[in-house]
């Protein structure tokens, strides 16, 4: 490697340290305080504002795949993640403006399908700078930032909402998302080799570099599909469980509710950094299946502690299981696709379809959790997501094979064979 070469790719790893710090708060738009604002300063029961957050995550849905071709295909994606940060900013910050149903549906469905652009693009930027052989430990490290700009993120909306009330969170957001683009543009283009950033190996020159399998590589790739499954499910345990949380702490001490909820937020941010450091270094030795399986278990006990007691402070105190479980997910979901898509030249398309999957199952998750809350109360509810998780544990266990690479970079057999049935399949 040339001494320009890695400086770059010295100067791009810092970059996207930055970027990942500063986009954890940005990416997720306003998140579960949407949840606390609307109960608390606009008085929304609990199933109106879980229609609201389905339909905003619905919005997502429709430009997932979308977006994970876009950042297969284009040669700008600090410029694609640039404008997304601005939409999902500008969004959220005219929700206090417009507090009606219909325009909190509107404004959080564009920030949604505008943050949709972000897994994608940072998990091929950094594929693109490092390769596959650095890949996991990158992603590790991109999760490590990701969850560290989480916790300060809420540690400060936590502290401030406590002296001027729930919307200082809209502040931060803007802030945030200055720090982001700075981060973002600070990225090195030369540095990122876009045929190797969408999976293909080969050379930068198009001329050289291999062509992609066909998009039927995603319905033919078995162990694809059965991942995807895995995630809906996942994901219909998991995205409405820190929400139901944020509404019992709330309806516990109105004033205290956001500070309480950026507390369940750091404690699980916390324990997010050391668990997605944990698949940077072990992943590629350990297995990936085992990690993958291992997020997928602790929903169930997650769900069944929370009805044990109403107090905050358990409350808080079980939100750590969460940076387990999301902090393994959340650095193992790219690697286990780029295993599966290795040399078709559609990583970022199938992380697109895999996310449109795990939306769904968001979407219905916080529509599921609020109808269960109305009709039986949260402890049923958090009892009905932890099964969810349970069988998805089970179809993980049966189904999926080993992803992970053996010593000299080749996909082991179950996957080499996938790959390839996929590949000759779409041609």
């Amino acid at each position: 490697m040339s001494s320009e070469t890695s400086d770059q790719a010295g100067q791009a790893g810092r970059a996207l340290d930055a970027a990942n710090f500063f986009l954890a708060d940005v990416r997720d738009g306003l998140g579960p305080y949407l949840a606390v604002y609307l109960l608390t300063e606009q008085h929304w029961d609990e199933a109106r504002i879980g229609l609201v957050m389905s339909i905003a995550t619905i919005a997502g849905i429709m430009a997932q795949t979308p977006a994970g071709a876009l950042v297969d295909a284009t040669r700008v994606k600090r410029r694609v993640m640039a404008i997304a940060a601005v939409m999902v900013t500008l969004a959220s910050l005219s929700l206090p403006l417009f507090p009606d149903f219909l325009p909190v549906a509107i404004s959080q469905g564009i920030a949604q399908a505008a943050a949709v652009v972000f897994p994608p693009a940072i998990a091929a930027v950094s594929l693109g700078i490092f390769g596959h052989a650095a890949f996991t430990p990158r992603i590790g490290r991109n999760e490590t930032f990701n969850h560290a700009g989480n916790a300060v993120a809420a540690g400060i909306a936590g502290v401030c909402a406590y002296w001027f009330g729930p919307k200082v969170v809209f502040y931060l957001l803007g802030a945030m998302a200055i720090a982001s683009l700075v981060s973002i543009l600070a990225i090195p283009e030369r540095a990122i080799d876009h045929n190797l950033a969408r999976g293909l190996q080969g050379s930068r020159s198009d001329s050289a570099a291999e062509h992609p399998s066909g998009l039927g590589v995603l319905l033919t790739c078995r162990p694809l599909l059965v991942f995807a499954i895995c995630v809906v499910l996942f994901h219909l345990s998991n995205a409405a469980m820190l929400p139901l949380v944020g509404q019992k702490l709330a309806l516990q001490d109105k004033n205290l509710g956001t500070s309480l909820m950026s507390a369940c937020i750091v404690a699980a941010q916390m324990v997010m950094v050391p668990f997605a450091m944990l698949v940077g270094t072990r992943a590629d030795h350990w297995g990936h299946k085992r990690f993958f399986l291992a997020a997928l278990l602790i929903l169930p006990i997650r769900g069944a502690l929370y009805t044990l007691s109403d107090n905050p402070f358990w409350l808080v105190g079980v939100q750590l299981l969460d940076g387990v479980g999301a902090g393994i997910f959340g650095a193992i979901f790219p690697v286990i696709v780029a295993d599966l898509m290795r040399n078709t030249g559609r990583f970022n398309v199938a992380q697109g379809a895999v996310i449109t999957a795990q939306s769904i199952g968001a979407a219905l998750s916080t529509t599921l959790a609020g109808l269960v809350v109305v009709g039986a109360g949260y402890s049923a509810a958090f009892i009905t997501l932890g099964a969810v998780a349970a069988i998805g544990a089970v179809i993980c266990l049966l189904a999926l094979p080993e992803t992970r690479q053996n010593e000299d970079g080749d996909p082991r057999p179950q996957g080499k064979t996938a790959a390839s049935a996929s590949a000759i399949a779409a041609e």
